[in-house]
């Protein structure tokens, strides 16, 4: 076929021929990543042909960048805007406020500084938006006091202004008035069910967001004006984000599309900048044609910087020597632009651009050309119970919402490593090659074809997180939780949980003239939880069916109308003259009155929520483009997960509005539910009744039961197990629902939270999967070998139907673990860094050795969040398990013995006991497991670092005979040097298939990769053997 070249640069094509040797230096085929890279660009080189739009390759060093910048940079061509005559509608994707002079003809003050909402955009067209938005200033509640009339209001306005001014310690942006307004309102609490009694508040609106806080402290703390004396004023809504504030009040929801009007904006800078009064503007819902999503641009980069031996990269001291960046439209599928910035000249990639400067100072200013804004570098320390405890660092971006797909994985998945590679090969089945930070600096200062190995190295790293953020759906699903939460996109980046039902509170609570009160935050009282019904252990040869509560807690609390505003405080019934008819009491003795008196907020925001679910699935059936599918799928995901986590709201003890009484009045009705369910199920389903054979519930968890039917097959389990949720739901009350969810055949039940069976849902006659919960297959804590052992263990009970195949391969395992024939890939324990070493009570293995990897190499060492990764190692009897961690590549490079034992005892046993008691018995399954001639033949290595062998001289011996050695002679290890030498080979030439090179080193040291453990302990290996053949003068 006929190769295009394009302004000097190499051949394109579908695939490039093989290149030879050039200028003594190998040039491979194109890797795999590379044939993808050149597929991308094969696609849009006609187009830009026909248009006359190409760029060059590679930009030479010292060249002006800004000649040659390729057409696919820019953004779209801008139309001119007349807000006289167009409206102007985006999708706004981020919000914030500064502090900004007030604008000739806007709302709001006209003095001074005042708060100005900042949205950033796109609109369909792909044109940026920058809609500085005025005149809404930030305000609280107080109650008024008892004979407060409006003719106070002046006086309590100028007080408060007062008070406030001179509490301020610095008054640097010379504020003279600090209360705007005060006004009277009709609100009510909606803390607790008071008769519908509406009082006067005093709405108090302030000139800042920042003198809230001492505005509410001042009139806590006792405020006295006029004829009123010193008092105590209880705030409300004094404790609400700004940005909130102004999103609940406008009806505006994350990621929404906004209209401005005409004639209700002005223009300054384009691509389109605008100043709009907070009135004017039209936000809205994603609902219909509004669900879509604005062509925006996702930029992944990567930056690889130079460091010195033995030191991991510091960013006062070492240089970047080439950032890869890749830009992707939301909604394509490949990244349109493709950038490689290089210190130095670089070969030319196919595929990509290529910018080559001389001095990292012109190469970061190209870089952020575009952000000419000052950096503020700020330390961001983040706790939750979902992701422990987290040190970062932000830099603000403005307009920009930073993404960190590490922090989203972190907080939705549940891996063993969060390493590149090690997500990539979990989600996309990719690996990539890891080069080691000490062999970057060689690269870089080799030639051009060693940096454009580099270069091709850091493209991939860049490449890998948009293919993630596509497979997983990460933008769409965080956008459509910021559309159904009402929250800005950076707050479910950066905030917790909590943040999502405030806003959802506030926007129903406003509809019905409620105001949030503000609630010290202090340490509560527990509460009983779920019900767990004791399991009965065992190996279940029939099938167990499984029945499920539909959304248990969401349900709950719509039937039961579990509210904040239908509490009823001590005293409260007869005060307000309520009859036995009008409330309920929980099974925690808590009331609440009934929807018939007074519907509740939450139960009103879950009915939403939930029938807004039902639409969304509806429509995801019909749905066709696949791209609107995504939409709605993520829509859904964030619909069920927004209901299941206001119960989680109102359990918070240190939370906006903690409510013991309704979290404690859910899990009692939950406990009362399940032991409900147990005896419905057992008391219909006999013998007696015409049944195959008596019911029995053998385990109970939370939200669900599992059930032994009697019957032989799983048909007839699926069809009573549904007739058997349709008769118990029919003992609820609406919308509590018991769901037939799936039958297990075989179950293995081994405790509380931990069982395993064959899963059929879809089908009676085929599994879906082998299903297992709080197994060692599932959990993290282990090494690699207990889940592969377990797992394969299980399939041949479950599924194999094999116990005795089971119990020989485990022997086998523990035999091949004694005599040091596992790899030690398959030994590496990994567990969080999740405080420092002085915050733990007791000495942790990972802990500690985190901190022997600190003195050694403090830049490479695990940092707070990190998972540490390590294997326990042979010590002297007696040491305590955190003296004996040690990091796996030290281990196989100083040859240290692995304490197989420990393995044996600490990890392998547990787990195999409690899946072969049930089978075999419990003293069975440990004398036929643990003990035996499988347990008897131990292998141990002989370290080189450590007690005496560090000063201790091999002599050389006869292998046969080990008598001391005068003279080298030939002998047959020579055999055993070739077998090691292939196996070296294969391994090689496999990471060399991965890297795509197969002319050049491997450089790879990625530690999730087991193929990386094998081919250092050969490589070892091959090194010691070699040596000993080399006495003999081979």
């Amino acid at each position: 076929m006929d190769f295009k070249r394009r302004n000097g640069g190499l051949p394109r094509g579908g695939s490039q021929a093989k290149r030879g040797k050039t200028g003594g230096e190998w040039e491979d085929s194109p890797s795999q990543f590379e044939e993808e890279l050149s597929m991308f660009d094969d696609a849009e080189m006609d187009v830009e042909d026909m248009e006359g739009q190409a760029g060059h390759d590679v930009i030479p060093v010292g060249d002006l960048f800004s000649t040659d910048l390729n057409p696919r940079w820019r953004r779209p061509h801008d139309p001119p805007l007349n807000p006289a005559k167009d409206t102007l509608v985006f999708q706004q994707i981020d919000l914030d406020y500064y502090l900004g002079t007030a604008v000739a003809g806007m709302p709001g003050q006209t003095q001074g500084k005042v708060p100005i909402i900042r949205m950033f955009g796109v609109t369909d067209s792909g044109n940026s938006v920058c809609c500085h938005i005025h005149g809404f200033a930030p305000y609280f509640y107080v109650p008024a006091p008892v004979g407060f009339k409006s003719d106070y209001l002046g006086e309590f306005q100028r007080e408060l202004n007062s008070v406030v001014l001179k509490d301020m310690r610095s008054n640097k942006d010379n504020i003279s008035v600090t209360v705007l307004a005060v006004d009277i309102t009709r609100k009510e609490s909606m803390y607790g069910y008071h008769g519908k009694r509406i009082l006067d508040f005093l709405k108090i609106t302030m000139a800042m967001p920042r003198l809230i806080a001492p505005a509410k402290r001042l009139l806590e703390q006792g405020f006295k004006f006029g004829p009123f004396p010193l008092q105590s004023y209880q705030s409300y809504e004094a404790n609400i984000d700004f940005e909130i504030r102004f999103m609940v009040d406008c009806d505006v929801v994350g990621c929404c599309w906004i209209e401005l009007p005409k004639n209700t904006f002005r223009v300054s800078l384009c691509q389109y900048e605008v100043d709009v009064g907070w009135n004017d503007m039209i936000s809205h819902q994603a609902e219909g044609d509004w669900q879509r999503i604005a062509p925006l641009r996702v930029l992944s980069f990567d930056i690889e910087c130079a460091g010195r031996k033995g030191i991991f990269p510091e960013a006062d001291k070492d240089p970047v020597i080439q950032i890869a960046s890749m830009v992707q439209r939301q909604g394509e599928t490949e990244p349109f632009i493709r950038t490689v910035f290089t210190l130095q000249s670089c070969a030319s990639i196919v595929g990509s651009q290529i910018l080559c400067f001389t001095q990292e100072r012109q190469l970061l200013q190209v870089f952020f050309f575009a952000y000419r804004i000052k950096s503020v570098l700020k330390d961001l320390n983040f706790q939750s119970k979902q992701m422990g405890r987290r040190e970062n660092k932000t830099i603000n971006m403005e307009g920009r919402v930073q993404f960190d797909l590490l922090q989203v994985l972190l907080r939705d998945y549940k891996l063993r490593s969060y390493t590149l590679n090690a997500v990539s090969y979990h989600f996309l089945q990719e690996q990539k090659e890891d080069v080691q930070h000490s062999i970057i600096t060689d690269l870089q200062n080799g030639n051009e074809q060693t940096r454009r190995r580099l270069a091709v190295y850091c493209l991939k790293d860049a490449y890998l997180p948009l293919r993630l953020l596509q497979k997983l759906m990460c933008v769409i699903n965080y956008m459509e939780m910021a559309r159904v939460t009402g929250v800005p996109l950076t707050y479910l980046l950066s905030r917790g949980q909590q943040i999502k039902v405030v806003s959802q509170l506030l926007r129903q609570a406003m509809k019905q003239d409620l105001v949030m009160p503000v609630v010290k935050t202090e340490g509560g009282e527990d509460y009983t939880g779920a019900t767990v019904i004791e399991p009965e252990k065992g190996y279940y040869s029939l099938p167990i069916a499984t029945l499920d509560f539909s959304s248990l807690y969401p349900s709950i609390m719509m039937a039961h109308n579990l509210c904040y505003t239908t509490l009823l405080q001590r005293g409260s019934v007869e005060k307000l003259g309520l009859s036995s008819d009008d409330f309920i009491k929980t099974p925690t003795g808590d009331m609440f009155v009934k929807s018939s008196v007074r519907k509740g907020l939450l139960p009103e925001i879950l009915e939403n929520l939930l029938s807004a679910r039902k639409r969304a699935k509806a429509e995801l059936k019909k749905e066709t483009d696949p791209f609107k599918k995504q939409v709605l799928d993520g829509r859904q995901l964030a619909l069920k997960i927004s209901a299941n986590s206001v119960y989680g709201f109102t359990g918070a003890q240190v939370g906006k509005l903690p409510c013991l009484e309704i979290s404690q009045s859910v899990t009692g009705f939950g406990r009362q539910m399940i032991e409900q369910t147990k005896q419905l199920v057992e008391s219909k389903y006999t013998i007696a009744n015409g049944y195959e054979a008596d019911a029995k519930v053998i385990y109970g968890d939370t939200d669900s039961v599992m059930v032994k039917l009697g019957v032989a097959t799983v048909r007839e389990a699926m069809d009573i197990g549904k007739e058997a949720a349709e008769w118990v739901s029919s003992h609820f009350t609406q919308p509590i629902k018991l769901e037939f969810e799936k039958v297990y055949f075989p179950y293995l039940l081994i405790n509380k939270k931990r069982y395993a069976g064959l899963y059929f849902s879809s089908s009676a006659d085929t599994h879906d999967k082998m299903d297992c919960k709080g197994i060692e297959t599932v959990r993290r804590d282990n090494c690699p070998l207990v889940a592969n052992l377990i797992n394969t263990c299980l399939q041949k009970i479950l599924i194999d139907r094999d116990p005795q195949g089971a119990v020989d391969h485990a022997k086998e395992v523990i035999s091949d673990l004694l005599c040091n024939r596992i790899d030690i890939s398959q030994l590496v324990i990994t567990k969080e860094l999740t405080r420092t070493a002085q915050e733990y009570a007791g000495k942790q293995a990972h802990v500690e050795l985190a901190e022997r990897m600190r003195k050694r190499d403090a830049g490479s060492a695990p940092n707070l969040g990190d998972r540490v990764p390590y294997v326990i190692i042979k010590a002297a009897k007696g040491a305590a398990a955190y003296t004996k961690s040690e990091d796996p590549i030290y281990v196989l490079e100083n040859n240290i013995p692995i304490d197989t034992q420990y393995y044996l005892d600490q990890q392998l046993s547990k787990p195999l006991l409690r899946i072969f008691e049930p089978i075999l018995g419990e003293t069975k399954a440990e004398s036929v497991l643990l003990k035996g001639d499988h347990t008897r033949c131990k292998t141990v290595l002989t370290s080189k670092v450590g007690g005496l062998m560090a000063f201790a001289q091999k002599r050389s011996t006869c292998i046969g005979c080990k008598a001391v050695l005068k003279t080298d002679g030939v002998y047959w290890m020579i055999f055993h040097l070739n077998a090691l030498e292939e196996h070296f080979s294969r391994l090689w030439t496999q990471c060399q298939r991965c890297q795509g090179s197969l002319h050049e080193d491997v450089l790879c040291t990625s530690r999730d990769c087991p193929i990386f453990y094998m081919r250092k302990k050969v490589q070892f290996d091959l090194d010691d053997q070699s040596k000993l053949v080399s006495r003999f003068g081979w």
